[in-house]
């Protein structure tokens, strides 16, 4: 397959680039700093503003797939008026110039694959999440719709649309489980607010599987929350994490102090989602890590 990845050079869109290129597919990564990208066989890099299919939409004519994971990271910062405004513009106008780039491709690709995440659902307490649950009302749960609507018109040109919902991915490189393990190294981990929100976790290589798995399935469409089958509250988490790295479990950190800490951004660990994979089970994807242990084993012992 030929492939091109908008955000390619991100954790997750490196990680999916790693496992097409073992398996001898060709990809395309976009990247404001092409010149930044390491590049290796069957690994290319073309330059894009993030906004528009200016000087890369021709690249579509040749590709079998879209992967869009492009935007602005929710986690780099306080969440002030104008960074709200540029997590949202920069997803969507991503999306826009995929459907550009479509429109204008006399070639369409088979399969676009657009990212979002379960903050879709907004804080939802024990609520057990399907892909049929609606949207939230919370800032995170506009973002995630208007991420997920910038490359629906896609659908139109006959083209076959996937919509990723992720959990918390977990890998070895970084992302958000890096600051939660700091403190667990320094022997002062904890509950973090009531420890009974649910964190919906996967692990890295069941995350690229399940993506590589809704592509080649020609009958799946619409969305999928990629995450573990098996999701456990923060509680849990801690404790098991603490487990396999030796460390002990007993400080916790009150919601208050994470709320003054990080403002808004502070949903981001204290609210939850109980998100479950419906329907990728239902379309036979086989989890390496369905259980929460043997992953964090997997990661660091």
């Amino acid at each position: 397959m030929k492939l091109l990845i908008t955000g390619g050079a991100g954790l997750l869109g490196k990680a999916l680039t790693q496992r097409l290129l073992m398996e001898q597919h060709e990809v395309w990564v976009l990247s404001r700093t092409p010149e930044r990208v390491a590049l290796e066989a069957g690994l290319h890099a073309a330059g894009w503003d993030g906004k528009t299919a200016s000087g890369w939409g021709a690249l579509v004519n040749e590709m079998d797939v879209l992967i869009n994971l492009a935007g602005e990271s929710i986690g780099a910062g306080r969440w002030s008026d104008a960074r709200k405004a540029r997590i949202l513009s920069s997803r969507k106008q991503a999306g826009e110039a995929i459907v550009a780039a479509v429109e204008q491709a006399s070639h369409k690709p088979a399969v676009v694959v657009q990212a979002s995440g379960v903050g879709a659902y907004g804080p939802s307490g024990d609520r057990r999440l399907e892909e049929t649950a609606p949207y939230g009302k919370d800032f995170l749960s506009g973002v995630s719709a208007a991420w997920e609507a910038s490359t629906r018109p896609v659908e139109a040109k006959g083209v076959r649309r996937v919509v990723i919902r992720t959990g918390l991915v977990m890998t070895r490189q970084g992302g958000w489980l890096a600051p939660t393990l700091l403190p667990y190294r320094l022997f002062a981990g904890g509950a973090l607010g009531s420890g009974q929100q649910w964190w919906p976790w996967i692990h890295i290589q069941d995350y690229v599987g399940a993506v590589l798995h809704l592509i080649r399935q020609e009958n799946a469409a619409g969305v999928y929350n990629v995450v573990g089958p098996n999701p456990n509250r923060m509680e849990e988490f801690g404790k098991v994490l603490a487990n396999v790295i030796n460390r002990p479990y007993w400080l916790p950190t009150p919601a208050f102090a994470l709320k003054l800490l990080l403002g808004e951004m502070s949903t981001l660990i204290l609210d939850g989602q109980r998100a479950v994979p419906a329907r990728l089970l239902e379309s036979g994807y086989a989890y390496y890590y369905p259980d929460l242990h043997p992953a964090l084993e997997d990661l660091f012992r």
